[in-house]
């Protein structure tokens, strides 16, 4: 075969390559810094060994640390292949030697990519995909902390008045504006009734007659003070606060993923599926990198979202099916959720799902199975570029 295999064990500071030949052979292993110079040098070395030859640069990871080795290889137009971290470690086992190390990972790496034919290509992204994935992330990471923020406050508060955590929903924009105000027994009973809906009245809060009521019957459940409860209400008012700002910065942050994902050319097919808004819609493009390129069938995108299950037969045991183990979780979670919603307001996928749950499957099995077919429509809605419709166009007899 009239290729070779550049393996790159990437790292934040510098990179480990080793290139193999098609017999396994190594014929180049070097250690370079994270720095333009040194990878350029790098790229001209390997071209220089391959002599010709047609290079497969293979890398465990497809951004972040290694984006600058990335641009510089488009740029070159080189072929770029990833394999997960996880797929490197498991088959380190079969290599000789225990000892880990950039060297030995980068071999890995080489040989896994000399070897397979199911390495998904690295393509580099446009300005307008990387902002997407940019957002998307930062919003992951935003609910991310506002949920173990949430989780902390609710215990906070629970420690030190219990019934004013049962009675109030935390995660409510009002739940939190009386907190930022009123955290003990105490004090929301020497504020009362009236002055209390009218504190909230004025700030704005939803329902405030109602959130005064449930406070004031909480204050009145209790009349003792628990052991450090000044300091438990400083912190309470400040994780409330905290909680708010981020609810802030997510909704900023969901304009920005919504103003960047309608200029998408697939924008209007896929929010055409029921159940799939601008926030999910942009998940669902990052996780296929724009276009169905490395998709050719909706069975290589089922496989990726995880939404079809994985044969594990052995011996005589066959039809055992799990879910599998290499999947994209944030794919997963746009064709679930989004099928979770469809259920409601689209009368196809309510049909599909109430046919499954008649032939015995569990709530979420069926969940799942509507999540594959509508893998299979929205796979098909993206190639013919057309939208969604709940009744399919009658066509004229020919």
């Amino acid at each position: 075969m009239n290729r070779i295999w550049a393996g790159t064990d990437c790292g934040k500071t510098h990179h480990h390559c080793l290139v193999l030949d098609d017999e396994g052979n190594a014929l180049l292993s070097r250690r370079v810094a994270n720095d333009e110079p040194e990878l350029l040098k790098l790229v001209g070395d390997v071209l220089d060994v391959a002599d010709g030859r047609e290079v497969t640069w293979a890398l465990d990871m497809a951004g972040g640390g290694p984006g600058l080795l990335i641009a510089l290889l488009v740029n070159h137009s080189q072929e770029l292949v990833y394999i997960p971290g996880i797929a490197v470690n498991r088959a380190s086992d079969g290599y000789r030697g225990t000892g880990k190390t950039d060297a030995r990972d980068a071999r890995v790496i080489a040989d896994q990519a000399r070897m397979r034919r199911d390495l998904q290509p690295i393509r580099p992204g446009d300005d307008a995909g990387i902002e997407l994935r940019l957002l998307t992330e930062r919003r992951v990471d935003l609910v991310a902390d506002r949920t173990r923020t949430t989780n902390r406050l609710k215990g906070l508060l629970n420690s030190m008045f219990p019934a004013l955590e049962r009675a109030l929903d935390i995660g409510t924009a009002g739940a939190l504006l009386l907190l930022t105000g009123y955290q003990t027994p105490a004090a929301i009973r020497r504020t009362g009734l009236t002055r209390l809906t009218a504190w909230l009245r004025n700030r704005k809060a939803r329902n405030p007659e109602a959130l005064a009521v449930k406070a004031v019957e909480a204050a009145e459940r209790q009349h003792t003070a628990v052991a450090g409860e000044t300091a438990i209400a400083k912190m309470v008012h400040t994780l409330a606060q905290e909680v708010m700002t981020l609810n802030e910065k997510i909704a900023e942050t969901d304009k920005l993923i919504e103003g960047r994902f309608r200029e998408h050319e697939l924008a209007e097919v896929i929010q055409s599926m029921p159940g799939i808004g601008a926030i999910l819609g942009a998940e669902l493009l990052v996780g296929i990198g724009g276009s169905l390129d490395a998709f050719p069938t909706p069975d290589r995108l089922a496989a990726f979202a995880g939404v079809t299950p994985a044969p594990r037969d052995s011996g005589k045991v066959i039809g055992n099916l799990h879910r599998p183990q290499r999947y994209h979780r944030r794919l997963q979670r746009v064709f679930y959720t989004s099928a979770l919603v469809s259920i409601r307001f689209d009368p196809n996928s309510r049909k599909f799902y109430d046919r499954k749950r008649a032939e015995g499957k569990r709530h979420v099995q069926a969940v799942l199975a509507l999540a594959r077919r509508r893998v299979n429509v929205l796979w098909a809605l993206i190639r013919d570029r057309r939208c969604y419709q709940v009744t399919p166009p009658v066509t004229a007899p020919a």
